[in-house]
C-alpha cells in the first residue's frame, strides 16, 4: 500500500510558481529545491513536485501536455470551510491564476476551481463531515419524521 504521494507537474517559470503557491499558503521543502525543481508540501503524506519543463522531460519520453487546449489532470484538495474554498480561488485569481469553472454547491460538498499560471487545473473543495443527507433525512420520513 502506498504511504505517500508525489505529483509531478511541469512549470515554465519556477520562481513564478513558487510565488503563486506561497500566496495560497503552501510551503516548500528546501532540501528538494533547486533551480530545476521544488517540493511543495500539501501535508505530511502528499507533495507536489514543480519541475521546470526541460527537467520534467528527463523523467519521461512523452511530450509535455499543452495545458492551453487540453487537461492532463485535475488536482483537488480540501479545505476546512466553504469560505476557505472561495478565499483560495480569490487568492489564486489575485496572484496570476485564472478561473476554471464556476462554483458547484451540492449542499454537503462545495467546490470551485482555478488554473495556475501554467494552466494546470486545481479544484478546492469542502465536504460536510456528516456527509450527504440520507433519503430519510431529505424526505422527513423514517423514525424521526414518523
Amino acid at each position: 500500500m502506498a504511504t505517500q504521494i508525489f505529483l509531478n507537474l511541469p512549470v515554465k517559470d519556477l520562481p513564478r510558481s513558487v510565488k503563486f503557491f506561497t500566496a495560497l499558503g503552501f510551503t516548500f521543502n528546501p532540501d528538494f529545491t533547486d533551480e530545476n525543481a521544488t517540493c511543495m508540501i500539501v501535508n505530511d503524506n502528499a507533495y507536489v513536485m514543480l519541475l521546470v519543463e526541460n527537467y520534467f522531460k528527463t523523467f519521461t519520453a512523452k511530450e509535455v501536455a499543452s495545458t492551453s487546449g487540453a487537461a492532463e489532470a485535475i488536482v483537488a484538495y480540501s479545505v476546512d470551510s466553504r469560505e476557505a474554498v472561495d478565499e483560495a480561488v480569490r487568492t489564486a485569481l489575485a496572484n496570476g491564476g485564472s478561473l476554471s469553472e464556476d462554483a458547484i454547491d451540492h449542499g454537503f460538498m462545495y467546490n470551485h476551481s482555478f488554473q495556475d499560471p501554467d494552466g494546470h487545473l486545481w479544484e478546492v473543495l469542502w465536504m460536510d463531515p456528516a456527509g450527504p443527507a440520507t433519503d430519510a433525512e431529505d424526505s422527513g420520513s423514517g423514525p424521526a419524521g414518523s
